[in-house]
């Protein structure tokens, strides 16, 4: 099994280096990276090997080294299939056209702000005018919305992108940073002698959830394959458990007009990987 999974790795990581862009017989999926390609491949990539097995297609991990480079990835189409925040997927289903097709079940996604343990601080406006760690600007729940909020409640904070979440739990626990910004998912996903340094300090309100979505080039019948597949996940003791390994409680069909709620704040951050 160890073998097996050395031999996963090795493939992903040739994909995440050399080759994001799927060949004739392979579909890639994309995995913004929340956390670092190594964690995402070993969480992922036994699940693409089950949904190649349902599906019959050859589905690769992929990521990128930080999210803006996967943002401009995913506007270039590179992508055959993508698991985006919910703002990535408003701008990119206009262009290039990624299609929801599924969504995390029964989720709602909640920003987070974490401090250290034993920090003092208890009120988000408390972190005024204090050095925060956000993984990109355009992180929808960890970066986003929390900086929305502090902007309305007129606080000045120094904001610090570090690539990814768990940059983030990582400089917060060893006091680079007075406080900084997640989602639940993630700073459960991170390692314990880093999550047990850190408390919640504060949690944004909820919204829908990243998105799986497909490019348009992918053919309808993969689509429906794939669509099967990710169900099939929630009454298969096998799919069950891989889909705990990423907290996933279950998977749901979605479509674009989910996302409505995500629109309706009119963020406008990556408005220029549209033109």
């Amino acid at each position: 099994m160890n073998d097996e999974i050395d031999m996963y790795l090795l493939v992903s990581f040739f994909v995440f280096f050399v080759a994001p862009v799927s060949n004739a017989n392979s579909l890639s999926f994309g995995i913004v990276p929340q956390q670092s390609a190594k964690k995402l491949a070993r969480l992922w990539t036994p699940i693409f090997a089950y949904l190649s097995a349902k599906t019959g297609e050859d589905i690769r991990f992929s990521t990128a080294n930080d999210i803006p480079t996967f943002e401009k990835r995913v506007a270039a189409g590179e992508y055959d299939i993508a698991y985006m925040n919910p703002y990535h997927y408003t701008v990119f289903h206009q262009v290039p056209g990624y299609e929801a097709v599924a969504r995390q079940k029964d989720k709602r996604i909640k920003g987070i702000v974490v401090v250290r343990k034993d920090s003092v601080l208890n009120e988000l406006t408390e972190l005024d005018e204090e050095k925060l760690a956000f993984p990109s600007p355009a992180a929808f729940a960890a970066s986003v919305v929390p900086r929305a909020q502090m902007d309305l409640k007129g606080m000045q904070i120094t904001p610090q992108y570090v690539s990814s979440h768990d940059s983030v739990y990582l400089g917060v626990a060893r006091g680079f940073f007075a406080g900084g910004g997640g989602v639940m998912r993630t700073f459960n996903n991170t390692t314990p002698e880093v999550r047990e340094q850190l408390r919640v300090l504060w949690t944004t309100p909820p919204y829908t959830p990243h998105a799986i979505a497909v490019h348009p080039r992918v053919a309808p019948d993969v689509v429906e394959k794939l669509k099967q597949a990710l169900l099939t996940m929630n009454d298969d003791p096998e799919g069950r458990s891989l889909l705990k390994t990423i907290n996933f409680k279950g998977i749901e069909l979605a479509e674009n007009a989910d996302w409505d709620d995500v629109r309706a704040l009119n963020i406008t951050l990556l408005n220029d990987l549209l033109k």
